[in-house]
C-alpha cells in the first residue's frame, strides 16, 4: 500500500509514523505547488492538490497531511478517513523562557498572522517580523542575529525530536484549526482503504477536528485570516475556543462554548460558535 506525502522533513516523519503502523506500507513523496515556492495569492489547496490528485488517480491509497494545512472545503471525491491521536496543539516560543521576560520591543520572529494578533494582543510592545522556512530553517535563523525569539507548533519540535528546544508553552493562545492533529485522506467509496485508515483513528481527535473545521469554514477563514480554534474534551463534554484578531493586535474577539448533550454534533458545536462569533462582529475585526 502506497501512502503519499509532502518530501519535508517534517511530513516524511510525520508519515512514517503512520506507515510504521501498517504492514507493507510504502511511502511516495509528492511535491506540491506550496513546495515549489511561497504564493501569497495562492491557498492551502497548494499544499494538497497534488497530493488530492495522486488519490483521484489511484497512485496513493491514503495521503498524510498535517490537518491545519487542509482548506476549509475538501476537493470533491476527497474526504478525511482518520486522525491518530494528537500531538500538543499549541505554539511554542523558543529563544526565551516565557513571553514575560523578552524585553520591550523584542523581535518575535513568525509568518503566521493567526500568531501575531494573539502575541500583539499580549504585549503589543513586541517587533513581530516575518519568518519563513520549515522548523530547521526557522530555528537555525533564531541563532542569529535576527530575532530574540521565534514562535512555532510544539507539535513539530515533538514529531522532529528537538522539544528540547521549546522555551515556553503558549497555552494561552489558541491554536490554529487542526494544529498538532495528522489528518488521512481517501478517495471517497474506496472501503477497502477507508476501512484501513479507521483502524487509526482517534474518535475523539477526529470530533475535535471536526468542530475546529465547522468553524473555519463558517468564518470564511484560509490560511491569511487570524483564526484561533481549538476543542477539547472533559468528562465527556466537549468545549470549542475561539480567536478572531487584526494582526496589529488592535482588535479581536474570543469566545468558547460547551455541549455535553450527546444529540449535538462536533459540526454544529462549531457552526454554533461560528455564527456566534458573527453576531458580535467577526467581520468587522478581520476588516471585511
Amino acid at each position: 500500500m502506497k501512502l503519499g506525502t509532502r518530501g519535508s522533513a517534517l511530513a516524511l516523519a510525520q508519515a512514517g509514523t503512520v506507515a510504521a503502523t501498517i504492514d507493507g506500507a510504502e511511502l511516495e513523496t509528492i511535491t506540491t505547488s506550496g513546495d515549489r515556492g511561497f504564493d501569497a495569492s495562492d491557498d492551502k489547496e497548494r499544499w494538497v492538490r497534488e497530493l488530492d490528485q495522486a488519490l483521484l488517480d489511484g497512485r496513493v491509497a491514503l495521503a498524510i497531511h498535517s490537518a491545519k494545512d487542509l482548506p476549509a472545503k475538501l476537493a470533491d471525491g476527497i474526504v478525511i478517513a482518520a486522525t491518530p491521536p494528537r500531538a500538543n496543539p499549541f505554539d511554542v516560543l523558543c529563544g526565551a523562557g516565557s513571553l514575560e521576560e523578552l524585553p520591550a520591543g523584542a523581535r518575535v520572529g513568525t509568518s503566521s498572522l493567526r500568531r501575531s494578533a494573539q502575541l500583539r494582543a499580549l504585549r503589543d510592545d513586541l517587533q513581530i517580523q516575518e519568518l519563513r522556512g520549515n522548523v530547521d530553517t526557522r530555528l537555525a535563523k533564531l541563532a542569529g542575529d535576527d530575532y530574540e525569539a521565534i514562535v512555532i507548533a510544539m507539535a513539530g519540535l515533538e514529531r522532529l525530536g528537538r522539544s528540547a528546544e521549546a522555551g515556553a508553552l503558549l497555552d494561552q493562545m489558541i491554536p490554529a484549526a487542526g494544529q498538532g492533529t495528522l489528518a488521512i485522506t481517501a478517495r471517497e467509496g474506496d472501503a477497502e482503504s477507508i476501512a484501513l485508515a479507521l483502524t487509526l483513528d482517534d474518535p475523539q481527535v477526529h470530533q475535535a477536528l471536526t468542530a475546529e473545521r465547522a468553524l473555519i469554514e463558517v468564518l470564511e477563514a484560509d490560511c491569511h485570516t487570524p483564526v484561533g480554534a481549538h476543542a477539547t474534551f472533559d468528562d465527556g463534554a466537549m468545549k470549542l475556543a475561539a480567536f478572531v484578531g487584526r494582526p496589529d493586535g488592535s482588535s479581536w474577539l474570543r469566545d468558547e462554548l460547551t455541549i455535553s448533550d450527546r444529540s449535538s454534533s462536533p459540526e454544529e458545536l462549531g457552526r454554533q460558535v461560528g455564527e456566534r462569533m458573527l453576531a458580535s462582529g467577526a467581520n468587522e475585526v478581520l476588516g471585511r
